[in-house]
């Protein structure tokens, strides 16, 4: 069975930082890339960072490049999401995804409904408050 299992979430005022985990289990890391999608108030679900566990390569969206930082522990087989200098807009529900084989930017360019991607957590909230 597969599982992704997100954690880290909460709330804090802007300017913080949070770290999120993404806990993989029953796939092989190097097969997939990871990656981190968000769902704000009023908003769809839109990819935030991924990462191809083969070669490291990693995408970013716009708005979060030189804040976030995507990383991993193979040995713990964990994806996780560094994120400094929250802003208010960052809030919203985060949501760790597995694609199998596909390149992180191809992963962080998809939109609803998703039909690339494979398995999803259950998600971690994250609230910025200003």
């Amino acid at each position: 069975e597969v599982r992704l299992v997100e954690s880290g979430g909460g709330a804090v005022q802007a300017g913080g930082s949070l770290r999120l985990s993404c806990v993989v289990s029953g796939l092989s890391f190097v097969d997939y890339a990871i990656g981190w999608f968000r769902q704000s108030p009023g908003n769809g679900r839109a990819a935030v960072s991924c990462m191809r566990g083969r070669d490291g390569t990693t995408y970013y969206a716009d708005s979060v490049k030189g804040r976030f930082a995507v990383s991993s522990d193979n040995a713990k087989n964990t994806v996780y999401l560094q994120m400094n200098s929250l802003k208010p807009e960052d809030t919203g529900v985060y949501y760790c995804a597995a694609t199998y084989g596909l390149p992180a930017q191809t992963m962080g360019a998809m939109t609803p409904p998703f039909h690339g991607i494979d398995y999803w957590g259950k998600g971690a909230v994250v609230t910025v408050s200003s």
